[in-house]
């Protein structure tokens, strides 16, 4: 165990406080005082609530001293991605548009951490609206990775990531449309998991895709992701996305080994689809000889291409962030980052075919992927392609180019999560994708745990190291002389008859993004049988 406070797991934390050997106002002054040493240099933190904090770390302690701990978060600090709803403190997005938005209520989450007497440190820096990032146009900078500054600390949940692995808090909760837990777990070394669609109420969380949206815990260790997963997990019949299935111990089973269970390995994902790092390769082969020697099967299974659920994935999600983002967009294009733009202006022009047609692909990738998977406990594959590439070097047009390993199991609906899985010989994190089947988060975590107590990862800390050239920021503008002129013209008229009105900069943008979206429209099927892969089905009492 770690003689640094601001190091201790939770469930460290927890027995410490149980035992009455640690103080809530002592584990939260520790926080405090390394967030107020390290946020200037990490950006992680975007609203820091000490004043409140250490008022509900004295109830904290008052409670457990009368009564005892409630559970083993009580009296545990922790930080909200700042997309989650909190009543009194500012919830911005890190946008501009919202300022100075500030909630009248919490969100589910929020309101379920804090019974379970966790103490809220603050809001979380994010890509805005978590899309639109890593961008420098914002009204605070993005937050950086801190195995090494220069690096990106991975999307959207970046603040998140930042603020766990450099021990500024010792869980967060990020959430995750196409990766945006996962990314940042693996860029950041941590464990990270994208629960069940409908396991976790989004109710109060700033929606990016109603279809694909998810929230869920960043944390250093596997055992703690399982105990902030226990909190926040359950049915909440004011979020209609929200599955009214059973909650199961998620901690009761986490020892018990994978002796027998069969592990599909999705190696075309990151070895032919789109290929992998050779140390990413390496790590993952390493990975899956030593899951053999803990007694489980792997056995290659093959899913549908990485291109087509990225098509899939960009479809729904451009339609979707175009609906919440239409108004304001048409009102104030300017006042959103350049990145957020690229990302979200060309779902207005997504036809309803379009997006329908995505929905019942959606529909039958699932459907593949069950096949694929009978017999099977679980899946892995990695998470990313290498480790965390140069934040300052990044493009805004990164999501569109290259096909994430992440968002196919958020197409899937599927409990994914991330855990370390060794370093680069920068000494910077790799990851490992954990996936089960609908709602089996249990046997999820219960791998990625045997996997995590039986390497080496978590002994490491990051060094907060300066590179040592730092990369200069070339920002990546689209000159509009460079766009054909009729390309120009024909989107001109599509934006205005969607009243949409550009400057020639953000048009010639605009035009650069659909060279993506058009290529990826291609894969979608538009000629299934009319009858065949509903989009939707609605069950009604």
């Amino acid at each position: 165990m770690t003689t640094d406070l601001h190091y201790l797991s939770i469930a460290e934390a927890a027995r410490l406080m149980a035992a009455g050997r640690l103080s809530p106002v002592e584990l939260t002054g520790a926080f405090l005082a390394r967030i107020e040493a390290l946020n200037p240099t990490l950006n992680a933190y975007l609203t820091i609530t000490a004043e409140r904090a250490l008022e509900q770390a004295r109830a904290a302690e008052a409670a457990i001293a009368r009564d005892g701990p409630r559970g083993p978060l009580h009296g545990v600090p922790f930080g909200l991605k700042d997309i989650y709803d909190t009543r009194g403190i500012r919830t911005t997005a890190h946008s501009a548009l919202l300022a100075d938005r500030v909630p009248q209520a919490d969100a589910a989450c929020a309101e379920r951490l804090a019974a379970a007497g966790a103490i809220l440190l603050g809001k979380l820096a994010t890509h805005e609206f978590a899309t639109g990032g890593p961008a420098y146009d914002l009204p605070a900078p993005p937050a950086c990775n801190p195995w090494l500054l220069d690096r990106f600390p991975g999307g959207s949940s970046s603040g998140a990531a930042a603020a766990v692995a450099a021990g500024l808090a010792p869980a967060a909760l990020g959430s995750d449309t196409g990766g945006s837990i996962r990314l940042p777990a693996a860029y950041c070394g941590l464990a990270g998991i994208k629960p069940s669609y409908g396991r976790v109420s989004k109710r109060g969380v700033l929606p990016l895709s109603w279809t694909l949206d998810n929230c869920g815990p960043l944390t250093w260790s596997v055992e703690d992701a399982a105990i902030m997963l226990q909190a926040i997990a359950g049915h909440d019949a004011l979020d209609p996305s929200s599955c009214d299935v059973a909650v199961p111990d998620f901690r009761a089973a986490l020892e018990e080994g994978i002796a027998g269970m069969r592990i599909g390995v999705v190696r075309h994902f990151y070895e032919s689809d789109c290929r992998a790092s050779d140390e990413t390769i390496a790590a993952m082969d390493a990975a899956i000889e030593l899951l053999r020697a803990l007694g489980a099967q792997p056995v290659d299974v093959t899913l549908a291409p990485l291109d087509d659920y990225q098509a899939c994935y960009r479809a729904i999600m451009l339609a979707e962030s175009f609906a919440i983002h239409a108004a304001d967009l048409r009102a104030h294009p300017e006042r959103y980052s350049a990145v957020t733009r690229y990302r979200v202006l060309p779902g207005a022009f997504m036809s309803a075919a379009d997006y329908v047609n995505a929905l019942r692909f959606q529909r039958a990738l699932i459907a593949r992927a069950r096949d694929a998977m009978r017999g099977l406990d679980a899946l892995v594959t990695a998470t990313t392609y290498g480790p965390a590439p140069v934040q300052a070097a990044m493009r805004r047009d990164a999501a569109f180019a290259r096909p994430p390993l992440t968002n196919p199991f958020n197409i899937l609906q599927l409990p994914a999560m991330n855990v370390c899985n060794g370093f680069s010989p920068e000494d910077l994190p790799l990851g490992m994708q954990v996936v089960g089947h609908p709602f089996d988060e249990t046997r999820v975590l219960r791998i990625a745990r045997a996997y995590e107590r039986d390497t080496p990862w978590r002994e490491r800390r990051p060094s907060l190291a300066r590179p040592a050239v730092s990369a200069v920021l070339q920002p990546h503008a689209v000159d509009a002389a460079s766009v054909a002129p009729a390309r120009m013209a024909r989107y001109r008229v599509l934006a205005e008859h969607a009243g949409l009105h550009l400057d020639d900069a953000q048009l010639a943008e605009l035009c650069e993004a659909m060279t993506h979206v058009e290529r990826l429209h291609a894969r979608i099927p538009h000629g299934r049988n009319y009858a065949d892969c509903p989009s939707t089905v609605f069950r009604h009492g």
